[in-house]
């Protein structure tokens, strides 16, 4: 039987957790359904893939307005898509992700479109599933592409000038959101001894516009020195310390 797709809300979503919120008993869940329901105001939906068979979340999509999203983009009049996860593997290339995103497309009637920041790199969704489904890149930077399905015609939405942002940072900085669950937990397991000995100032982005201000594009994590991005998605606190080390001190 084929996996059904359910709205995940504040009611139900400890029956349907969504796959990467970790464990409902770790506390980086706690603060990303915290998160959520600050966002309840302002559009954001979660789809869940639920299995019947073994009764567990095999997949999600989140999205919320273009105008609310938690990215360095202007999207106005678009449905943006922060997130699509499917695990695991045996559950890929069955057609569940373009399932996802097919429902995502059915909310953005009377939009202009629906818009996704896509990455080569670990940690977001590759492009390949959003060109199979229609999308077209109409930017890229680096390893990340903004891709975008037009319903009407209008504005194409645009990466904002993070790299201007970047510049304002001097020493070490950790900014980030709790827009992802991971990131929140790596921001409590970080060593306060490694923290205090090169001053890392760290800076939640608490609003949408704070994000679309963040100095990268994926926005929700950045590690920055001197100006410089050295990480911009979750990072294990191993991988964390060895880029502590090759930095000049």
């Amino acid at each position: 039987m084929k996996p059904k797709i359910i709205d995940v809300n504040l009611e139900n979503i400890e029956e349907y957790p969504p796959t990467c919120f970790l464990n409902p008993k770790n506390e980086g869940y706690r603060i990303k359904r915290d998160w959520l329901k600050k966002r309840s105001s302002e559009g954001l939906k979660i789809k869940a893939l639920f299995d019947e068979a073994d009764k567990k979340v095999h997949g999600f999509i989140e999205y919320i307005s273009g105008e609310n999203a938690w990215r360095a983009v202007e999207a106005k009049d678009y449905l943006f898509i922060h997130c699509i996860w499917i695990n695991p593997n045996s559950y890929k290339k069955k057609g569940y992700g373009s399932d996802l995103i097919k429902e995502c497309l059915k909310d953005a009637a009377g939009k202009q479109g629906v818009a996704v920041i896509a990455s080569d790199d670990a940690f977001m969704a590759n492009k390949d599933i959003f060109l199979k489904n229609g999308f077209k890149i109409i930017q890229e930077d680096g390893k990340q592409q903004l891709l975008v399905k037009q319903i009407k015609k209008g504005t194409l939405p645009k990466f904002k000038d993070h790299k201007k942002q970047l510049k304002k940072y001097k020493g070490w900085h950790i900014v980030y959101s709790h827009q992802c669950p991971w990131v929140a937990r790596f921001i409590l397991e970080l060593d306060k001894k490694t923290r205090d000995k090169l001053k890392i100032k760290i800076t939640e982005l608490k609003t949408a516009k704070q994000a679309q201000d963040a100095p990268s594009i994926y926005s929700v994590f950045n590690l920055i020195h001197d100006g410089r991005l050295l990480a911009d998605h979750y990072i294990s606190s191993t991988r964390f310390n060895n880029i502590i080390r090759k930095e000049p001190q």
